[in-house]
């Protein structure tokens, strides 16, 4: 498997790759997959009716993981791809995905990925998607991930979701189902700046008593950009919920926090926090003391922010 010059750029951003990985994966370029292995105890599978692929991690898999990322290099590509991911009871796995675009031509480019996971008793998994997008072209890059997560009793999901250059328009929505004593914890990391669009929604059902979900989003809105952080925490049982959204707005930014919270049950504990505003002026000063332009003080924060 060989990857041009632009393919292991956007590989790297958003999988971290400078190669073929070790372990299970699938690297689809250009709606065609120009790679997979399975392992032992991680099966990849083509759909047959969709486009996108079943993985199937048996139970107990532990210090393995899945790569799946996905580039798009051609202007005015759009495609759908479902991907399910079959997790074992007993597995602790890392998956790591992500979507890169590079559209330099003038039709815009447009990637939707829907993944859905199903974690059985005390499975394990640490996921990471990262989206990116470069390109000189006027065309837009446009991604609208879904995630959708089912998590059984005692199973545990850590989500990091980041999206912190060159991606004109997105809708990302996230769905998760708890059952006893599960866990979900979500870090998204976002940046949008020139007339970007971002939507972040989340809707979270903690069904089992002792389930549990902390979901914090940091972003930062750049020139005419927009953001929107919707959040939603169902507790029907005796169980925990925490969204936070801490934002830094600049230039003329627009950011949106909509809080949701639903207790059905008396030891239903939900929480939500919201954060908005500029960078402080004291902040941007010392910095400057220590020889460091504004601008260059401004990148400094935002980066320190969003790490």
């Amino acid at each position: 498997m060989k990857f041009d010059e632009i393919q292991l750029r956007l590989l790297e951003e958003v999988a971290d790759l400078h190669g073929v990985p070790e372990g299970a994966y699938n690297i689809r370029s250009d709606s065609t997959a120009i790679g997979r292995r399975s392992t032992e105890h991680i099966v990849i599978t083509p759909k047959t009716e969709v486009s996108g692929i079943d993985i199937h991690i048996a139970p107990n898999t532990v210090n393995e993981s899945v790569h799946i990322p996905v580039v798009l290099t051609k202007s005015g590509l759009k495609e759908v791809v479902y991907n399910d991911f079959y997790v074992g009871e007993g597995a602790d796995v890392l998956i790591v995905a992500g979507c890169g675009i590079d559209n330099c031509g003038n039709g815009d480019s447009q990637h939707d990925g829907v993944h859905r996971f199903f974690l059985e008793k005390g499975a394990k998994v640490r996921y990471v998607e990262k989206h990116y997008g470069s390109g000189t072209g006027a065309g837009k890059r446009i991604l609208n991930p879904v995630t959708e997560a089912y998590l059984e009793e005692g199973a545990e999901m850590t989500m990091e979701m980041v999206q912190i250059k060159g991606v004109d328009d997105t809708v990302r929505t996230t769905v998760a189902k708890l059952k006893a004593n599960a866990k979900l914890v979500v870090r998204e990391r976002l940046m949008t700046h020139d007339n970007q669009k971002a939507v972040s929604t989340y809707d979270v059902i903690l069904e089992g008593e002792g389930a549990s979900a902390d979901v914090v989003s940091r972003s930062v809105a750049k020139g005419d950009s927009f953001q929107k952080f919707d959040a939603k925490i169902t507790g029907n049982a005796p169980c925990y919920g925490h969204t936070e959204c801490d934002s830094i707005i600049m230039d003329n930014g627009k950011i949106l926090a909509v809080p949701g919270l639903q207790a059905n049950h008396v030891d239903a504990s939900l929480l939500h926090e919201a954060a908005i505003g500029k960078i402080a002026g004291e902040q941007i000063i010392k910095l400057m003391t220590l020889g460091l332009t504004e601008q260059e003080a401004e990148e400094q924060i935002v980066s320190g922010f969003l790490r």
